[in-house]
């Protein structure tokens, strides 16, 4: 297996790759950056502000106010966009960037840490230049998103802000465990844990070696063998020590969870999200309702798949079951008020088409623009801690911009086709006019 130096060394090298690509520099230019603007849209209230200019300072906002009243002082960069809309980055609270959408049993068995370190490389930059400034990254093996996390945050590689989980926590032979090799070859996945002091150390290895947020697997799955998308895994008591572990020592703990028990004992074990939640029940609506638990759909990779797909036959059925009942599941829990952060699952369908998830949310589950917008800025941010930094334009957060054509309030699907993406100050992608 290779070590965490050889996957820096292989991030680095990549990096190298990306640099012949024309990537900016990782760091922001000196002095004052002038973001202007025809529109602006508070993701808050849903106001659109016509005129408007964002200063930016380093990697912050520092003000915002219209245009005709923002000079530009000798040394400033202005970056004019035209008759564009501005709006916070995204926040994609479900990825797997170290993975990517091929689930044949041959290529699973035969991926190895670097194989995830350099889809990792590649997909973070996907995912940056789609309009993501902030990710969770929840399930890598090998630490390689820990490493794809320090190798971003260094300036190495582009790619969003990433909060990462390490390895998913799960039962032996669950959805989290390795179940496609026999048992000759005594094959157990990263995370696998059983019992309440299995789960307490390895919660704490977690933590140990880098992870930011704990991921668990409270049932079975569909892109797994061998197990139940409705069976709970995790015991209630498991789930308890996992989560009273990871919220004294400063980590949030979001658990995959198709099946309602599994929901259930999860939200009332104190998890502060639940995965998926396709088979989600009455009684689990209303605890999640009661703790004030976030609830992360992941219901566009269902139409992916029904185009695109090509799955075992052990996955296909699992995943046509799944199909036939989540997104009316998910619309119960949405209209009786469950919390919502949006999540994608990428990696089960291609990174980059991340924001076809509020495609779903607004024209098939009918929930109003606004509020699926608030789902990828306000609400996930809420849910990663990252009110403070991020989730809106407001002066001290993180320059994190980008511009789409039109008021994606008057048509969500325009959020598909980012034109502008800044990072912490950094422009990634834009066609504007720059002074």
């Amino acid at each position: 297996m290779f070590s965490r130096r050889k996957l820096l060394v292989t991030l680095c090298l990549l990096s190298g790759v990306a640099g012949l690509q024309a990537q900016p520099a990782s760091k922001p230019a000196a002095g004052r950056t002038l973001v202007r603007a025809a529109h602006l849209l508070d993701v808050k209230s849903g106001k659109l502000l016509d005129g408007q200019t964002i200063v930016v300072a380093g990697e912050t906002i520092e003000s915002i106010g219209p245009s005709a009243q923002v000079t530009a002082q000798a040394g400033d960069k202005v970056i004019d966009l035209g008759g564009m809309t501005v709006l916070p980055g995204l926040i994609d609270v479900h990825t797997h960037l170290t993975m990517n959408t091929d689930f044949d049993p041959f290529r699973e068995v035969t991926s190895t840490d670097a194989k995830e370190a350099i889809n990792g490389v590649v997909n973070a930059r996907k995912t940056l230049m789609a309009g993501f400034t902030t990710a969770r990254n929840v399930g890598a093996g090998g630490y390689t998103d820990v490493d794809l996390r320090d190798a971003i945050n260094s300036g190495q590689v582009p790619g969003p802000h990433l909060l990462v989980s390490g390895p998913a926590l799960g039962i032996t032979g669950g959805h989290c465990d390795d179940n496609l090799l026999p048992f000759s070859y005594h094959q157990i996945s990263d995370g696998v844990a059983d019992g309440i002091a299995e789960v307490q150390r390895k919660v704490r290895q977690n933590i140990k070696y880098g992870a930011d947020v704990i991921k668990i697997c409270a049932t079975g799955g569909v892109l797994s063998k061998g197990d139940d998308p409705q069976a709970s895994q995790y015991t209630l008591e498991e789930m308890q020590a996992i989560v009273a572990d990871a919220h004294r020592l400063g980590r949030k703990v979001a658990a995959h969870a198709h099946g309602a028990q599994g929901i259930l004992w999860a939200t009332e074990a104190g998890v502060d999200s639940i995965e998926h939640g396709s088979y989600i029940d009455d009684a689990a609506i209303a605890e999640m309702k009661k703790r004030g638990t976030y609830l992360v759909p992941t219901l566009y990779l269902e139409d992916w798949m029904i185009a695109n797909g090509n799955l075992p036959p052990f996955y296909h059925q699992k995943m046509l079951d799944t199909i036939a009942v989540a997104k009316g599941n998910i619309k119960r829990a949405m209209q009786a008020g469950v919390k919502i952060a949006l999540g994608t699952d990428a990696a089960v369908y291609p990174h980059g088409l991340n924001a076809h998830e509020l495609d779903v949310y607004v024209n098939q589950l009918g929930m109003a623009p606004l509020a699926a917008l608030q789902t990828a800025t306000v609400n996930a941010a809420d849910l990663l801690g990252l009110t403070a930094k991020t989730g809106s334009l407001e002066p001290g957060k993180w320059a994190d911009i980008i511009a789409v054509d039109k008021n994606p309030l008057d048509d969500v699907r325009v959020l598909q086709d980012v034109k502008f993406v800044m990072k912490a100050g950094v422009v990634y992608k834009g066609d504007s006019k720059t002074e």
